[in-house]
């Protein structure tokens, strides 16, 4: 590529960012984020139906609750770890994907993927089989929520961002009371003759077919077209997107483009990851992402075992966990109120800290009532950090780079997912809840001084601008 090319893109680039800026945030934008967030509540609704289906996968002999080895592959653990191999794979080696094809048509086709696997493990009679399709459907569904976090931070101006992933996540989030409902449900049953976890697995299989009618209705990213150098395509698109959600009249076009630096061009390959300035980002996100992972799934996973390991009855603790499920669509929606008020890193740090003094609480106590209010406050702050470092580890990376990074330091999470499966079984079999607790909370510890003393300031910011 000349360096007349590079600087036309690199210009072109910035003239797309600043209009996305000028952008209305009115009914056509939302409904881009609701219809790309729908996208992804079957990774949602997947990755929950893990700790859900737990006991009916016990239940039925196939896995084990725990296992006599640490790395034992007849248990849950060896289940949620074949989800988050699966997960890395999407993440690390294939998070390019995007950046190289274009957010709309992965966006499709690795929900695709997902699909059949699932329907595929959902027939398995054995434990082995059930753990290959697990890992293949991970990797669907690793590439799937890269590519969603990168298109909504291209499609949403900077003001909005917040409230748009917290609108992405409650979207994404409603699968969980719908999963744990039908757990609840379906899984101490056996409809015509068919296990019930069986058929919870294959009902999100199916309905993500629907993809196929929401992929008609979002276009590709402008921004993303504009730094492949599709000059017309990008204009194109834009201009329908000015078209139907307006343009703000107290932006202008101009004055963004200034503030962003069109002359700054940025390289497209991994290497760029490597230089100073992202680097150090990079092992920032790599260090937080691997403590989150035990905050978040080390409890959302295991919340029914949890429970019985407390001495609730299976029915009860599907119960339990239904009710508890309720609190993961709205928690997004409160924290959208305060959302683009308050620097992103200071979210993740207060909830950071919610979910060690509820995690200590949850471990202590015994009355059903206490167990329920504990659950529902993890889950709010799970869910507020969730929102937070979605968008917050997309918009700290350029255009050119930004699913791909994005994958690389969300595979972490994906790593630290994985062998928390085997972790928590391990912690259970040996201290019970209060150690499973305990490592959370010094998770959370290293989270919240990661990210209170290293992370950058990104509120108000425009994308591709240079980090501060």
């Amino acid at each position: 590529m000349t360096a007349n090319a590079q600087n036309f893109e690199t210009s072109l680039s910035s003239e797309i960012a600043a209009r996305v800026e000028t952008l209305e945030g009115g009914a056509y934008l939302w409904r881009l984020v609701v219809l790309i967030s729908l996208g992804g509540w079957f990774e949602i609704y997947d990755l929950f139906f893990t700790g859900y289906i737990a006991p009916g996968l016990a239940k039925s002999g196939l896995l084990t609750t725990t296992t006599q080895a640490f790395f034992g592959f007849s248990g849950i653990g060896a289940f949620v770890a074949a989800t988050f191999a699966g997960l890395f794979v999407g993440t690390f080696f294939l998070g390019f994907l995007p950046d190289r094809f274009g957010r709309r048509s992965i966006f499709t086709w690795s929900l695709i993927v997902y699909a059949l696997a699932t329907l595929v493990m959902a027939c398995q009679t054995t434990s082995a089989g059930v753990l290959i399709w697990r890992f293949v459907a991970g990797i669907g569904l690793g590439v799937e929520i890269v590519t969603i976090d990168a298109y909504i931070t291209e499609l949403v101006p900077t003001r909005i961002r917040g409230r748009a992933f917290a609108v992405n996540q409650a979207v994404m989030l409603s699968a969980v009371p719908v999963v744990a409902l039908l757990s609840w449900w379906l899984a101490p049953q056996a409809p015509l003759g068919a296990e019930g976890w069986r058929w919870v697995v294959a009902i999100g299989s199916i309905a993500s077919m629907a993809i196929w009618i929401i992929r008609r209705e979002i276009p590709e990213s402008p921004l993303w077209l504009a730094q492949m150098g599709r000059s017309a395509e990008a204009e194109r698109i834009m201009a329908q997107i000015e078209g139907r959600s307006g343009v703000s009249a107290d932006r202008r076009p101009e004055d963004i483009v200034a503030a962003i630096s069109p002359s700054r061009a940025f390289g497209q390959g991994y290497a760029t990851l490597l230089k100073p300035g992202y680097l150090g980002l990079v092992l920032l996100l790599v260090v937080f992402n691997l403590c989150q992972a035990f905050g978040v799934y080390g409890f959302a996973n295991w919340v029914p075992t949890l429970l019985v390991e407390k001495g609730i009855t299976i029915t009860k603790s599907l119960e339990y966990s239904f009710i508890i499920a309720i609190a993961y669509p709205v928690a997004p929606l409160l924290t959208s109120i305060y959302a683009d008020r308050v620097e992103r890193k200071w979210i993740i740090c207060g909830a950071a800290l919610a979910i060690a003094v509820f995690g200590i609480l949850f471990s202590q106590v015994t009355a059903p009532w206490m167990l329920i209010i504990c659950g529902v406050m993890i889950t709010v702050a799970n869910m507020t950090m969730s929102y937070a470092y979605h968008a917050y580890q997309t918009e700290v990376f350029p255009t050119a780079i930004r699913a791909r990074a994005a994958g690389i330091v969300y595979s972490a999470s994906r790593v630290a997912a994985m062998f928390s499966g085997f972790i928590v079984a391990f912690m259970l079999k040996s201290t019970g809840v209060v150690g499973v607790f305990g490592l959370i909370t010094l998770a959370m510890a290293i989270v919240i001084l990661s990210i209170g003393a290293f992370g950058p300031n990104v509120r108000n910011r425009q994308l591709d601008a240079p980090l501060h």
